[in-house]
């Protein structure tokens, strides 16, 4: 993988800024001649110039790592990456814990966080780092755990600038100890450490301008653990106090806040000796200007300080001195010193405040004024007093005030160590460090080179260790790796402390006379030019440059060498030690033990003490040395402090700031150690669930995940260079599982798109389908309307055109003959006037008439045949143009498949027509023609019949040969049956001989015993024992050897038995062959094999399948043989096409009918009764050896076989039978129909088609049938599996009836039974199984008897005696509790009070919770108190309060004793709210009475009024109840997150992301007393709660309380889960939402199984299942009001962080927008306004709901109560 291969366009990268320190940029082209473009997300451009790879800039993660808990599993390590990664936490995620390798980095965010309460320290009980979100108390278990498992002492460094939080952060550690190490309660020292944190906070720690509880001093802290790790003690070392803060403050800063607090006390009254006032009128508090703290109560806190101080063993006197000293030092300040004559100072002698540091302190007000003033010189043997000027006086007076407070404060701390101390040596111990980080200012002084110097310390220590853990992983790995090179800052070191380094030249420089800070600053100059960390500014003389390992910075020499000798005046010190006040006394008077790290030197008199003081610097030294010992001694563990912003604004990141603290306190350091060497790390099957998409399915070998996963790096990466394989995990360099993630995002896309593809194309697919077929349905209906239409206007127009053609006619016709008509009228008068007129022209007139006439005719001739030929023309042209388009209609549904459908289906209807013609054609023959062709139909069936007749004969002929092979056959069979007898009869004989042999030997060897005991004599015993021994073996090998053979006998008959099996199976065979003839293909033998019993109830084994290997026969033609069923369907094919219809006489008849002789039927009925006999044969040998399960399952699946051959061989005859008829039927049809002509009825094939089609539908019923079979078989198994649940169900049922009997109404003894029935079903299934396993094998063992009896008979030893007389047994009676009553008891108990402790011993202390379940529920109580009503009825009242007494003190013993036990405790529980209820039922009280009955009423207690040992009872109850809870819950426990957050029952769900690549190093990997496989933790606890559930109810629980105990039980599993999901970001996705929610409904069904839904039990589940559904949830703007509807059972703090942790398990899914988190909170502030009990983040899994025991009277009559005798309680007596 090449640089060019990351540097393309899209890649994210990050830019240098000024302002943003790193700004994202994204390439909008690949990478190419050292330009790199990038855009901005403003939209702003930019072409970076780079001059090679390296320069590069860094490569952003992929989005799904962002927000990471450990900054090591970062594919890409560099300081954007870190820098980016927290603040996406810090800011986004509300997340101030971080983990980076083996260090902790805190941000302090500057507002309360909920997470530190008990539940939390809870949760993080037991998980290793790592498990759970980052979090300081992870540090401290991981700590903790450290110890416990490699036995060796740790230490917690937390470190940081002012302001980070380091403080808080180790008081945090701090008390997490002090709650899990539990210790004892009257030492009380986690309250005792605890309560030092008030202290130390009011002397060291003041308000800074980067910090309101800054810590002015560095502490380490050791925690003394015990061999039981319990905290035995502690100790406190101190280093560095700031005392120029006591007498000078910066602005905006406060002094230490113990000062304030004595301020505020006085202003409230308090303290008035002190003369104290408000605080801006003292000079040492008000120089800050800055006097209050937001949100602190110093009046509140003192009051805390002093509590703290008396828990510590500091009494009031003593705290009185304290405050005096402090209230000094405060008066002390306001001292004015005035200037006097010259260069003198002076103190008028009116300064009241002098006055009251006098009385305070206990000194002497003018020596103390006088030496304020004035210092002391010793000049050989003179001594000079000599004034101070007011400066010199101002810094002597400030010099006192801040030795007074560092000689207090290292006091305080001596007493604090001395209350800690503990008695004998500790064990072990964990140290917390909390120590100031790196610091640079503007000005930099002495505090701050010691503070630097301190980290240059630490971060060595630090280096090297992270450099250990980094390759002893790689060793234990064993890969091979280089030397990782990493900063060391040894030189710097080298620099400060050695030789003529730099505080040895301070120390010389303050041993001269006159040293001065710009020498000694000139020496520096000189000597330490040579160190390349040292360097000297280019404008400045006074100043130096060391390079630390965090920055370059620049120290002020000013104030260097007084701070270091830290001297304060003799004759000062003298007055302090001759005070009144002891403590004042004792502080200055005291020797010195050790070097404490604020001791200060007093100017000396002398020489001699000169040279034995030593300075700060030389101190601070040492003290870092020992304190550099001390933790290399111990395993450490870091923890860094970050200040986010120097406005101390809540959860505000200011990445310059950041970057800067994060390059001082080693964070950067350790990433780039990780980075060096292979930070990215997977185990086998991590990296092979997330990459499996990477690799084809050839390359995968589940067995051996590493070659799978070698070859997926290998199609990957091809640089080798680039990863490692280990012994267990893979190690990947930077950027590689970036880089495998792109190819894998880019697998998923391709995937995606693919998926996207087919499914777009389906679903488009289908639209066009839809549409298309609605188009052509549409088309089609439309076109036919249309034709439809158009043909109708054909017609139509047809019928007009004939219409009008003749209507016109008619119209020409009817015109033509009226003109005729009328001219011939006209005419004829006229021709009549013109004979009368002009006779004389009659002739001429009349032959022009006969000529118009014959004219006329011709032409009306000639224009009507015109016509009528016109007329016809058109009429043809129309009829052929409408016959031309019939026809092509009818062409184009000629060659439609429906018109060939048509014509098919006319088949029939064809031939139906053809038989009419033919027997109408038959008919017009006539009588002749029949009776001759019924003469030769007769001759035909003659000369078929006299050849059935040869067939017959021969057949007889066979039959006979058949007859006698079986009769031979039955024989041998018999002769083996008598054999095998033989062979058992002797095998009995044997084994009886053997028995009663042994029992002889037995006999003789006591015998002999005994007589060699007599006689004493140790050598016959030695030699009667070696014969015993050599016979006993002699016999014992002749056993054998009998048994051997017997065996082997056996083995041979089963053999020749299996032979003659197999030999009768050919035989049958051959005989079916030979009944069925040339009949049929398939025959009686083989219609069935193995392959076609399927059907059969039972498998063959695989070591007895060979023994049937000869029933399998070669030519299958059977059904379920495929080849068989192929050439069926082809041989039926031919043999309907072959058939000859025309031809009868040929005699084909015989391969249709099957002849059934009479003698074919006496043959199979003997068959039938040899197969009997066999069976009989088979059952005895299988009785013979019931133990021989083999053989049993071998015969039954025998016998199965069997039975399915011959369920099969009658339905292939009855097939054949049916088959036959069918054919003679058909053929007798078609020659009496149509005689010769017999062909026309299969013209075109269509009889063998319609056969096919018959075959194959008759083939698909077949596969119906079995797939019905299988169906049925299928349900049949349901059913079973069904009644063996409701069978179970039955049960458990019947004992909860009999758990509830008691509660109901009824007659006594049926009450009474009832609950017997409890004590007796368990007993009576038990019992009913054994003697059904006795039954059966009494009657085998009958069997065996019987055949040895028979066999004894036959070989004549007599009638055997009577051995199957076996006596029955009977069980004696079970033990009653209710018997039918004999007299009238008054339902009590009577006794002597003597016996008393033994009825308590028996009832209570040795009552066993076995032996209590077969009794009546609550039966002890009910016996007790009927004793109590005894004593009640004689009104003895010491005897009733003695019993009472001995009962409740029994109960507790019995619970203390056995605590720990389920059953005893419930059992108990049970009882005593029994006990309680009898007390109020039978008190007398009316409202405990109204269920009772009369004759309860009358035995209510007469003489005590019990009341308040209801109350006693009643509070043991609530007891009991609690353990009980306890004990539930420590068994639930550790199945809550296994079987909850982490069971994966919805396979492929899984989103795992890439969470897994950098391995917590140091952690400990905490191993469970009970490990709990997550896919076996779900049934695990539901087997648990189904067990609790049965325990409480065999013990007669009431069922309020059961439901109260659950309701807490899911409580706590609520509470348990989603603690542990808020603390767990890898849980916090979609796909975990699914599997959560999944697991929470089979609880939810298991309370429905249990009849607890009801009683709102899963009503506790509600958080963990919203927070399930939460993740779940669309979160858009849209979803907002929906989702705070949803979460209504989580409070806001739940569900803002769980919408933090969110984070998808894939970059496919969109991370929740920090805008839509911020509307669900200022949506849910409304919610929050009236819900303070919401305020925390988790769950009180110590809360506990209100116990109740509803009043819950009995209807048992305690007169009808019996003792049973198993109590034997004979010394009561029931009256």
């Amino acid at each position: 993988m090449s640089v060019r291969e990351l540097y393309v366009k899209g890649a994210r990268v990050w830019i240098p800024d000024p302002d943003q320190v790193w700004r994202c940029a994204e390439l909008t082209k690949d990478y190419k001649n050292n330009i790199v473009a990038v855009v901005y997300d403003d939209a702003q451009t930019e072409d970076l110039v780079v001059k090679n790879d390296e320069e590069l800039p860094p490569l952003r993660n992929p989005d799904i790592l962002i927000g990471e808990n450990d900054l090591t599993s970062l594919s890409y390590l560099h300081e954007p990456a870190v820098l980016y990664n927290l603040q996406v936490r810090f800011c986004n995620q509300n997340a101030i814990y971080t983990y980076c390798g083996i260090v902790l980095v805190a941000i302090n965010p500057y507002d309360e966080m909920p997470i530190y309460g008990p539940d939390t320290i809870s949760a993080y009980r037991g998980h290793s780092m790592g498990d759970l979100d980052p979090h300081i108390f992870a540090v401290a278990e991981e700590a903790f755990t450290q110890m416990e498992r490699e036995n060796k002492d740790q230490s917690i460094i937390v470190s940081g600038e002012s302001g980070a939080g380091k403080t808080v952060s180790a008081k945090y550690a701090m008390r997490y100890f002090a709650t899990i190490s539990g210790s004892d309660s009257e030492t009380q020292i986690e309250k005792k450490i605890l309560a030092s944190n008030p202290i130390m906070e009011a002397i060291g720690n003041a308000k800074t301008t980067r910090n309101d509880n800054s810590s002015r001093f560095g502490k380490y802290i050791e925690l003394d653990f015990t061999p039981s790790y319990s905290i035995m003690g502690a100790n406190m070392r101190t280093y560095l106090l700031e005392k120029s803060r006591v007498v000078f403050q910066a602005p905006d800063e406060r002094n230490y806040h113990i000062f304030y607090q004595l301020c505020s006390a006085a202003e409230q009254g308090k303290l008035p000796h002190l003369k104290l006032s408000h605080q801006d009128n003292f000079h040492y508090l008000k120089q800050g200007s800055s006097p209050h703290i937001d949100g602190v109560d110093d009046a509140e806190d003192f009051i805390e300080t002093c509590k703290a101080f008396s828990l510590l063993g500091i009494n009031e006197g003593m705290q009185e001195q304290i405050f005096r000293i402090l209230a000094g030092i405060l008066h002390l300040g306001n001292v004015v010193l005035e200037e006097g004559n010259g260069d003198s100072s002076a103190i008028s002698t009116g300064d009241k405040s002098l006055k009251t540091v006098s009385e305070l302190l206990g000194i002497d007000l003018e020596d103390i004024r006088k030496w304020l003033c004035n210092r002391k010189i010793v000049s050989g043997r003179e001594v000079f007093t000599k004034p101070m000027t007011l400066t010199e006086a101002v810094f002597s007076r400030d010099a006192l005030s801040k030795h007074i407070y560092a000689k207090l404060f290292d006091w305080i701390v001596t007493q604090i160590n001395k209350c800690f101390a503990a008695k004998a040596k500790p064990y072990r111990f964990i140290g917390v460090l909390d120590i100031y980080g790196f610091e640079t200012f503007e000005i930099n002084s002495f505090e701050q080179f010691c503070i630097n110097y301190a980290n240059e310390k630490l971060q060595q220590q630090f280096n090297q260790h992270v450099f250990k853990l980094e390759q002893e992983e790689y060793v234990k790995e064993q890969i091979e790796w280089e030397f990782i090179n990493f900063y060391d800052n040894q030189p710097c070191i080298d620099l400060i402390e050695s030789k003529l380094g730099i505080l040895d030249l301070l120390d010389e420089e303050c041993r001269m006379p006159r040293g001065s800070d710009q020498s000694w600053v000139e020496k520096l100059y000189d000597k330490c030019k040579k160190w390349e960390h040292f360097s000297k500014p280019r404008l400045s003389n006074t100043s130096f440059l060391i390079a630390h390992f965090a920055d370059k910075v620049g120290y002020e020499c000013a104030g260097f060498l007084e701070k270091n000798r830290d001297t304060v005046s003799e004759e000062q010190i003298n007055i302090l030690k001759s005070s009144q006040i002891a403590l004042v006394h004792s502080l200055f008077t005291e020797k010195e033990k050790g070097a404490p790290p604020t001791k200060v030197k007093v100017l000396p008199t002398g020489s001699k003490s000169k040279q034995m003081k030593k300075t700060v610097g030389s101190q601070f030294r040492d003290s870092l040395n020992l304190l550099m010992m001390t933790l290399n001694s111990t395993t450490p563990h870091y923890v860094r402090c970050i200040k986010p912003n120097d406005e101390k604004m809540a959860f505000t990141f200011d990445p310059t700031r950041a970057i800067q603290q994060l390059r001082a306190c080693g964070v950067l350091e350790t990433v780039r150690i990780s980075a060096a060497g292979y930070p990215s790390r997977w185990t086998y099957n991590e990296f092979f669930c997330r990459y499996r998409v990477l690799c084809n399915s050839k390359d995968i070998k589940r067995n051996d995940m590493r070659l799978t996963c070698e070859k997926i790096i290998g199609n990957m990466i091809n640089d080798e260079d680039k990863f490692k394989f280990g012994r267990t995990k893979i190690f990947f360099r930077a950027g590689q599982v970036a880089y495998m993630e792109k190819l894998r995002a880019d697998r998923l896309s391709a995937c995606g798109v693919m998926i996207q593809k087919h499914v777009r194309m389906f679903l488009h697919r289908n639209r066009y389908r839809t549409m298309r077929k609605a188009a052509v349905t549409i088309q089609k209906y439309t076109r036919g309307l249309k034709a439809r239409r158009h043909v109708h206007h054909i017609r139509r127009t047809a019928a007009a055109i004939k219409i009008q053609a003749a209507i016109r006619g008619w119209v020409k016709r009817v015109q033509y003959k009226r003109l005729v008509y009328t001219v011939t009228q006209l005419q004829a008068h006229a021709r009549g006037a013109w004979a009368r007129e002009k006779y004389q022209h009659m002739r001429r007139v009349r032959a022009a008439i006969i000529i118009q006439k014959n004219v006329r005719m011709w032409q009306a001739v000639y224009h009507y045949k015109m016509a009528m030929r016109g007329m016809i023309t058109l009429q043809g042209l129309v009829r052929c143009f409408l016959a031309k388009k019939q026809l092509k209609k009818l062409k184009i549904e000629a060659r439609s498949v429906e018109h060939q459908r048509k014509l098919n289906k006319g088949l029939e209807n064809k031939i139906i027509s053809l038989q009419q013609k033919l027997t109408e054609a038959k008919l017009e023959v006539g009588n002749v023609k029949t009776y001759k062709e019924e003469i030769v139909t007769l001759k035909e069936q003659l000369s078929e019949m006299k050849g059935v007749e040869t067939q017959l004969k021969n057949s007889s002929n066979r039959v006979s040969e058949l007859e006698a092979m079986v009769a031979k056959l039955t024989q041998e069979v018999e002769a083996e049956r008598g054999e095998k007898m033989d062979v058992l009869s002797e095998k009995e004989r044997a084994e009886k001989e053997n028995r009663e042999l042994v029992e002889k030997l037995n006999a003789e060897n006591a015998k002999l015993t005994e007589e060699l005991m007599n006689a004493k004599k140790e050598e016959a015993k030695k030699e009667g024992e070696e014969l015993l021994k050599r016979k006993y073996e002699a016999e014992k090998q002749q056993m054998i050897m009998e048994y051997s053979e017997e065996k082997s006998s056996y083995q041979r008959l089963l053999k020749e038995f299996n032979r003659l099996e197999q030999k009768n199976e050919q035989l049958e065979e051959q005989m079916a062959k030979m009944t069925g003839g040339n009949s049929h293909k398939r025959t009686a033998s083989n219609v069935s094999n193995l392959s076609g019993a399927s059907d059969a109830p039972t498998e063959l084994v695989r070591d007895d399948a060979s023994e049937f290997n000869s029933i399998i026969v070669d030519d299958d033609v059977g059904y379920g043989s495929v080849r068989s069923r192929a050439s069926e369907a082809s041989d039926n094919s031919r043999n309907l096409e072959s058939i000859d219809w025309g031809s009868p006489q040929k005699g084909d008849t015989s391969e249709i009918r099957i002849p059934v002789p009479e003698k074919l039927q006496e043959l199979e009925m003997e068959n039938a009764k040899l197969k009997d006999d066999l069976n009989r044969l088979r059952k005895s040998i299988a009785d013979s050896e019931p133990q021989n399960n083999r053989i049993q399952e071998f015969m039954k699946q025998f016998e199965a076989l069997q039975d399915e051959l011959e369920r099969r061989r009658e339905e292939c005859i009855q097939l054949r039978t049916v088959l036959a008829n069918r054919a003679h039927d058909l053929r007798s049809l078609t020659q009496s129909s149509y005689g010769k002509d017999v062909d026309i009825v299969n013209e075109d094939g269509e009889l063998a088609i319609a056969y096919q089609t018959q075959k194959q539908v008759n083939r698909q019923l077949e596969d119906e049938l079995k797939s019905e079979k299988q169906r049925h078989r299928e349900a049949e198994t349901e059913y079973k599996s069904e009644l063996d649940r409701l069978r179970r169900d039955n049960d458990r049922q019947q004992k909860l009836l009999a758990q509830n009997l008691t509660k109901g109404g009824g007659s006594q003894p049926e009450t009474l039974l009832q609950s017997e029935i409890m004590r007796l079903t368990s007993e009576n299934l038990n019992l009913q199984g054994q003697v059904d396993n006795l039954t059966e094998q009494l009657k085998k063992y009958k069997r065996s008897l019987k055949a040895y009896a028979k066999k004894i008979k036959e070989s004549g030893g007599g009638d055997p005696p009577d051995l199957l007389d076996v006596a029955a047994t009977t069980e004696g009676e079970a033990m009653p509790v209710i018997r039918k009553k004999e007299r009238d008891y008054m339902g009590m108990f009577e006794y002597d009070r003597r016996e008393e402790m033994q009825i308590i011993r028996v009832l209570i202390y040795e009552l066993k919770p076995r032996v209590a379940v077969t009794f009546l529920p609550g039966l002890p109580a009910y016996i007790l108190f009927m004793c109590i009503r005894h004593t009640d009825h004689i009104n003895d009242d010491e005897k009733v309060r003695s019993l009472l007494n001995n009962i409740v003190n029994g109960v507790k013993r019995v619970i203390k004793k056995r605590h720990e036990d389920l059953d005893s405790t419930v059992l108990w529980l049970s009882n005593t709210l029994r006990l309680l209820h009898n007390l109020k039922q039978y008190s007398g009280d009316k409202a405990f009475q109204a269920e009772n009955t009369v004759k309860q009423n009358e035995q209510s207690l007469k003489n005590f009024d019990l009341s308040e040992y209801r109350q006693v009872l009643s509070d043991i109850a609530v007891w009991i109840y609690n353990g009980v809870i306890k004990l539930m819950e420590e068994k639930v426990q550790p199945l809550i997150v296994p079987s909850i957050l982490e069971h994966e029952a919805i396979a492929g769900l899984s989103g795992n992301k890439p969470g897994g690549m950098r391995g917590r190093a140091g952690s400990v990997a905490r191993e469970l007393e009970s490990p709990v496989e997550p896919q076996k933790a779900l049934d695990l606890l539901l087997k648990e709660m189904t067990q609790f559930y049965r325990t409480l109810a065999m013990f007669g629980t009431d069922p309020e309380l059961i439901t109260q105990v659950f309701r807490q039980i899911f409580y706590f599993i609520c509470a348990g889960s989603l603690n542990n999901l808020l603390l767990r970001k890898d849980m916090c996705h979609w796909s975990k939402g699914m599997q959560i929610r999944y697991n929470l409904s089979h609880l939810e069904q298991w309370t429905r199984d249990m009849r607890l839904h009801e009683a709102g039990v899963t009503d506790t589940l509600a958080p963990i299942i919203q927070a399930a559904q939460l993740l779940q949830a669309r979160k858009t703007d849209d979803d907002v009001n929906s989702i705070c509807d949803m979460c209504d059972k989580l409070s806001v703090s739940q569900i803002i962080k769980i919408l933090n942790l969110y984070t998808p398990a894939d970059e496919f899914e969109e991370r929740v927008p920090i805008s839509f988190i911020h509307k669900i909170q200022n949506k849910l502030q409304e919610r929050a306004e009236g819900e303070q009990a919401q305020a925390t983040l988790l769950m009180n899994t110590k809360f506990a709901f209100p116990v109740r025991f509803p009043f819950n009277p009995s209807s048992i009559h305690l007169e009808d109560i019996e003792l049973p005798e198993s109590l034997n309680l004979v010394m009561l007596k029931k009256v």
